[in-house]
């Protein structure tokens, strides 16, 4: 696609804060309380190039496999882990904070499994990790995602040992 065809489909950014507010009081949500950190992250630099990297993906659009239990609704801060060479037409959405239309087409566009797998096969990265987790993202308790969530993706990261983490928020 040349570049000229790429700038003509692209949408205008959506303002997140004002997008979220939106969908959220369409719900019936007075207000969404953000959750803020305000110490800076340390960085952490790759350590090595990009081909050698083992990468592991956690999103949080809700995705599950076809036999694992869905998410439920809001504060449910369990986590499924999807093995990374899962079938898209196996993954199924489950999140009552967004439109599940499209990733209910096609998984990828919130759980961009196959995306990393062919990242893998042409050499960009080097390796998707055996398995991916997934989240609901619509968890209003911040104390619960910090004590249940977090350490269970904590987890899931010191057993896969990835090079590198691909957080796809939803």
């Amino acid at each position: 696609m040349s570049d000229a065809a790429v700038g003509a489909c692209a949408l205008p950014p959506a303002d997140y804060i004002d997008e979220t507010r939106r969908l959220y009081s369409g719900l019936g949500y007075d207000a969404y309380r953000w959750a803020e950190r305000h110490e800076t992250p340390p960085w952490a630099p790759i350590s090595k190039p990009l081909n050698e990297c083992k990468v592991t993906l956690i999103g949080s659009g809700g995705v599950y496999l076809a036999g694992q239990q869905a998410f439920h609704t809001k504060d449910d801060t369990s986590i499924r882990s999807i093995a990374s060479n899962s079938p898209t037409s196996q993954l199924r959405t489950a999140h009552f904070a967004y439109d599940q239309t499209d990733a209910r087409v096609d998984p990828n566009c919130v759980f961009p499994l196959d995306r990393l797998n062919e990242l893998a096969a042409d050499g960009t990265i080097g390796a998707v990790t055996p398995t991916a987790a997934a989240f609901m993202g619509g968890i209003y308790s911040t104390r619960r995602l910090g004590e249940d969530t977090v350490p269970a993706l904590l987890e899931h990261c010191k057993a896969e040992e990835p090079d590198l983490v691909l957080l796809v928020p939803v």
